[in-house]
């Protein structure tokens, strides 16, 4: 394990997965020593060797930026829709506490399901088929593969993490078979000064779900909350690396023993920034309960709940469409 030292003397971990992915037993028990010192410790880390190939990340960027270039009508011909799928202006998001609304445009989509799959026909919420632009099978198809490489990543991932917390490898399987896995493709104009410190291309907010995967450019802005000193570190974009952090449900299943913590974007590049946020998180009907990590009832900090009630609470409380839909409704 690297280091790469941040503001007021504090690190974020680097961890080579490469190991891992060879099958190397050693390696497995290393690596998962170190995700746990990053996950009780700052919540973020770096993977380096994660097995994404290069290709389908420039591929992948690539669609976006043509994507975000489009007039803004183009764009809003695929507004998000109850599913959560779909394109996002500036002004569409705005996290708890938030003052202002986040200085970005972003389109998500998730697991494509159909309209004839049993848990969409069951009204189960953020399920169904993608809202895809519909002339643009390029984009489709990139961002597909993306979505596919990240989850596969994700669940090697969720091995190493599952070791770090004494289970099985393949504890987490089983409340993946039908992953609430979200993808967002992220763009933040060049956030001029004069829109003042209560700006952020992301306010400072934790993630919603288990784990987060997230691809940067070089141009910068992302920082995290080093909790010990309260100073923000940047999060400097090194190539070749993903951006791993611990989501709010993670910490609630742990007891919170593995830190979410909060972190924002601002853009002072002066140039377009663009990133890719993957939340790998479990099946909608997911138990997140704190006992499965040998917590004794009577220890426990939250109620147990289920992924989907967890993230869907806090997709509600951040994001204005959602406050449109039910007013319409």
């Amino acid at each position: 394990m690297q280091s790469l030292p941040g503001a007021g003397g504090s690190e974020l971990p680097i961890i080579d997965l490469g190991g891992v992915r060879r099958g190397d037993r050693a390696a497995m028990s290393r690596t998962a020593a170190a995700i746990r010192s990053a996950c009780t410790g700052v919540g973020f880390f770096y993977v380096t060797h994660h097995g994404v190939p290069d290709a389908v990340i420039a591929e992948a960027v690539a669609q976006a930026r043509a994507f975000f270039a489009l007039p803004l009508e183009r764009k809003r011909e695929v507004s998000v829709n109850a599913r959560h799928r779909g394109f996002n202006a500036l002004g569409d998001a705005l996290m708890y506490e938030a003052k202002r609304p986040d200085h970005k445009e972003f389109y998500s989509m998730g697991l494509e399901l159909p309209e004839d799959d049993p848990d969409v026909v069951a009204g189960e919420p953020l399920r169904g088929p993608n809202n895809w632009p519909k002339d643009r099978p390029a984009f489709r198809a990139a961002l597909t593969a993306y979505y596919d490489a990240m989850g596969a990543c994700g669940a090697e991932l969720l091995r190493c993490v599952a070791v770090s917390l004494g289970r099985p490898e393949d504890f987490f399987a089983s409340r993946y078979r039908k992953r609430l896995q979200r993808t967002q493709i992220i763009y933040y104009p060049p956030q001029p000064p004069e829109l003042g410190d209560d700006q952020f291309g992301v306010a400072p907010h934790s993630d919603f779900g288990c784990i987060t995967l997230l691809w940067q450019d070089q141009n910068g802005g992302l920082e995290v909350l080093e909790r010990s000193s309260r100073r923000w570190i940047p999060a400097q974009p090194i190539p070749g690396t993903l951006v791993v952090n611990v989501g709010d449900l993670l910490e609630r299943w742990t007891n919170n023993l593995y830190a979410s913590t909060p972190h924002r974007v601002v853009n002072r590049s002066g140039r377009e920034r663009y990133s890719i946020a993957t939340f790998y998180d479990p099946d909608f009907k997911a138990v997140i309960d704190p006992r499965d990590f040998g917590v004794a009832p009577e220890d426990i900090r939250t109620t147990p709940t289920t992924a989907g009630a967890h993230i869907l609470g806090r997709i509600e409380k951040s994001f204005g469409y959602r406050k449109k839909l039910k007013e319409t409704a």
